[in-house]
């Protein structure tokens, strides 16, 4: 097997366990925090501080992983997912909520690292693969969205005694898998040529056109997503009084929606151009959110989060294909990790306001917050895409 293609079966593992583990948390702990947070506007802490976590770990992360190798620093990933597993464990039986909140933020630190695995793949394709190896290495994610819910559904009476703690040990047992499967990772480390060659400031990089488009469109992409994610359990069960069975089956065909299409957007970005597909992507959510103020039965928002997914894919993935444009080799390191600071320091502060705005304004003004961000979204890709035109005609 070529070494670009096991590194994407690899990898797109590691995004399958990952995202499995991301589901396993994201569907159990709102239910978890509904009977032991200390106030109900607290019940979305332990998820927004997975972004929080993602954010403070984005930078060092990438740095780590730069100076010790990407399979060193991914493993260490792996490390930090199982602590959190063990922590969200010891919150059910403490019956602690602020155990849970520390699972959500060592789950973050991992997703810090896990981040990465998209960067990794396209540092060593070549030019030609690079759009489809990201893609595919996104779509591991699709398994995840079927078996994340699907574990936490076994998981909620796996032990009798502890509702959902079985949800939490399964995000143990899936972060060793993801450690085992690392050890077939083949990506050599940078040089000492790539590590000390010549490098632009990072304000310089930033200061790119591309970098800006890539990294707006990306952000605003993924706090949308999330914003409308993060709230979802709470809507569906607290607000119109949906089963736990159908908020995990909404969640779980959402995360498929977001990762499913990765067998496909690399060919679309290459047919297409990464603009129009960023484009198609911002006009997908767009109609996720007309879907979800049209109603609030369980189809509305089965239908409202499928597109939600389709719609991230598209715009994550694109933007995620232009920014390896924005930097050379020796620059990788700080550009990704500022990029991916940029994205999760953004979409924390949506993840941490979600409950509160949920539990004050409810559901449909939640969907209307994010129209404008779709807005800017939307202005900046077509300013990049006029000033490359314009550029082009010079």
């Amino acid at each position: 097997m070529q070494r670009d293609h096991k590194n994407v079966l690899v990898l797109g593992t590691c995004q399958m366990l990952f995202g499995t583990g991301r589901g396993l948390f994201m569907v159990t702990s709102p239910a978890v925090a509904l009977g032991i947070a200390p106030h109900l506007a607290l019940a979305t802490l332990p998820t927004a501080l997975v972004v929080v976590g993602t954010a403070l770990a984005a930078m060092p992360a990438s740095l780590f992983s730069r100076r010790v190798g990407r399979k060193a620093g991914f493993l260490c990933g792996t490390v930090l997912a199982a602590a959190s597993g063990a922590a969200c464990t010891a919150s059910i039986y403490l019956e602690s909520f602020w155990l849970l909140a520390l699972g959500g933020l060592l789950f973050g630190f991992f997703a810090g690292f896990a981040q990465l695995y998209r960067f990794a793949v396209a540092d060593v394709a070549s030019e030609a693969f690079r759009p489809r190896a990201i893609s595919l290495v996104l779509a591991g994610g699709v398994f995840a969205g079927l078996a994340g819910p699907q574990l936490a559904d076994w998981g909620e009476h796996l032990i009798s005694s502890q509702q959902f703690m079985g949800g939490f040990l399964f995000m143990i047992a899936v972060a060793l898998l993801a450690a085992l499967t690392l050890m077939f990772l083949s990506i050599p480390n940078l040089t000492k040529k790539q590590l000390e060659g010549p490098q632009r400031s990072l304000l310089e990089i930033m200061k790119q056109p591309v970098f800006i488009a890539a990294a707006v469109s990306a952000t605003i992409a993924q706090t949308v997503m999330n914003f409308l994610m993060t709230a979802t359990p709470i809507a569906m069960i607290h607000i119109c009084g949906h089963s736990f069975g159908s908020m995990t089956s909404v969640i779980g065909w959402h995360t498929v929606a977001m990762f499913a299409p990765g067998f496909f957007t690399g060919n679309l970005i290459k047919k297409f151009g990464e603009i129009k597909m960023i484009t198609a992507g911002l006009i997908l959510e767009g109609a996720c959110i007309a879907i979800a103020l049209a109603g609030i039965e369980v189809m509305n928002f089965w239908l409202a989060m499928f597109l939600l997914g389709v719609g991230w894919n598209f715009t994550f993935t694109a933007a995620t294909s232009l920014m390896t444009t924005a930097y050379t080799p020796a620059e990788r390191g700080k550009t990704q990790g500022m990029m991916n600071q940029i994205i999760y320091t953004v979409v924390a502060i949506g993840s941490l306001s979600s409950g509160a705005f949920i539990h004050f304004f409810g559901w449909d003004w939640v969907n209307v917050a994010a129209i404008p961000l779709l807005a800017i979204a939307a202005a900046v890709t077509f300013w990049y895409a006029a000033s490359t035109r314009k550029a082009a005609q010079a």
